[in-house]
């Protein structure tokens, strides 16, 4: 009693927001993306408790790198307990979902899911040795959480082939768009980045999409978003001379994202 009053009286003046809630917008996008596309296309109470388990598994990773960061210097402050118990929060919140999601639509979504976890892993061990920026987590990241859309559209009685569909279409835009980002970063500091790559890299991704709707299993339309997203690459590093900011970039982004996600979905309920 005596330590948890101490805790209490010392963690006062700590400001809970940056320890409860990750910083960076981009991240929230990744995140809403496949939520709201798998809800819009397959709506299902399975659907909606398991898109309380990926906000869940979200929020956690924020903490739990704060607390990685303290234990590794072999520290321990007010905020590491404060982010400990966030993180285990998140965690409750995360596998209550997802047991409801199991008692409401079965355990056929799972195997999306199961494919993604070994992606997701990788992206915490950058996150346990404060790499967490780095290009591979970055990547394992954007990746892992498309399995959500893929994940719920299964629950949603969608066939394997079509959800799974979805998850490419997310890749698809988001490997390009953190490679371009990364690069206009780069050049907003001065530093050498490759446009040529980035443009080839968003070429593969909408031939590999085109692929996929010739044979039925993804709309043309989201062939079209991602045509888009090239063009907008391309773009962008024509104009890589004029003054824009990282943030400007980012919100950018977000409504890229959000027309990538109505595309696809358009171009579903009209058979494009």
């Amino acid at each position: 009693m005596i330590a948890a009053n101490h805790l209490k009286a010392s963690s006062r003046g700590i400001r809970i927001r940056p320890v409860a809630l990750p910083a960076e917008h981009g991240g929230w996008g990744l995140l809403c993306e496949p939520i709201v596309l798998g809800l819009l296309l397959a709506p299902s109470l399975a659907g909606l408790f398991l898109s309380v388990a990926a906000v869940g598994a979200f929020l956690a990773r924020h903490p739990f790198k704060l607390a990685v960061y303290d234990w590794r210097r072999g520290r321990r402050t007010p905020r590491t307990a404060l982010a400990e118990r966030f993180a285990m929060l998140y965690v409750c919140v995360a596998t209550l979902g997802l047991v409801l999601a199991i008692k409401s639509g079965g355990v056929g979504f799972l195997l999306p899911l199961l494919f993604a976890a070994p992606i997701a892993i990788i992206q915490l061990l950058y996150d346990s040795v404060g790499r967490s920026r780095t290009l591979p987590a970055e990547l394992a990241g954007s990746i892992s959480i498309g399995a959500v859309a893929t994940a719920i559209a299964i629950a949603g009685g969608w066939p394997r082939p079509m959800a799974f569909g979805l998850w490419v279409i997310l890749a698809a835009r988001t490997v390009p768009t953190i490679l371009y980002l990364r690069a206009r970063l780069r050049h907003l500091h001065r530093k050498p980045a490759s446009p040529r790559v980035v443009i080839i890299v968003h070429l593969l991704a909408s031939l590999m999409v085109f692929g996929l709707a010739l044979a039925g299993v993804v709309p043309f339309l989201a062939v079209a978003a991602l045509v888009i997203l090239l063009l907008r690459a391309a773009i962008g590093f024509s104009e890589s001379g004029k003054p824009v900011t990282a943030k400007k970039l980012g919100l950018r982004e977000l409504g890229f994202g959000a027309m990538t996600v109505l595309a696809v979905v358009l171009g579903h309920f009209v058979g494009w």
